[in-house]
């Protein structure tokens, strides 16, 4: 799914729900393709990964904090702090999940975006550890967010893949009725 360092058609269609110079929180960043689109937007953006050399083409970037850190070797580093936006792309690991959504702020937006089962036959990644199961975006969110959007199926840009997308807001979020249905 990555599309060199063009934000993701899903990022980009989601972020329209932002409000300005909001906080946003993009974990396992890689690249930072979407922590310098979201920069670029006016947010405020705090991007993760525990690559440091991926974290060094970002870190100058004015409106970007990095954070190097493993989220698979040490525990959740946000339990005091909350975001106005949460993104998630091309990256899963199930036991960060509950606190990804518990990191969100009252008015939060959750955008979150990753291969699922059955995108082995199309190469990487192909562990079912990274792959999510039916519905799984879905189990993790509806408990404590609005669901506004959810897709899950084949894309065939920018290669042939299968994914589950999400766009959830907390509770206490006002977009019911937001629909994107002109595409």
């Amino acid at each position: 799914m990555h599309e060199g360092q063009n934000p993701s058609v899903w990022v980009k269609r989601c972020s329209e729900l932002l409000r300005p110079e909001s906080s946003v929180l993009d974990l396992a960043c890689g690249s930072g393709r979407h922590a310098r689109y979201f920069a670029d937007q006016g947010h405020d953006v705090t991007a993760l990964d525990k690559n440091p050399e991926a974290l060094s083409k970002i870190s100058s970037l004015p409106r970007i904090h990095t954070v190097e850190y493993d989220l698979e070797m040490a525990p959740w580093p946000f339990a005091d702090r909350t975001y106005d936006a949460i993104l998630v792309t091309n990256y899963l690991y199930r036991p960060i999940l509950e606190n990804i959504v518990d990191t969100l702020s009252p008015s939060g937006i959750l955008i979150y975006e990753t291969f699922m089962l059955g995108n082995e036959r199309f190469g990487r990644p192909s562990n079912p550890d990274f792959l999510l199961r039916p519905n799984e975006l879905i189990d993790v969110t509806y408990k404590k967010l609005h669901i506004l959007i959810y897709e899950a199926g084949r894309i065939s840009s920018p290669k042939p893949a299968l994914v589950q997308r999400v766009c959830a807001v907390s509770g206490n979020s006002d977009y019911s009725e937001v629909a994107f249905l002109d595409e």
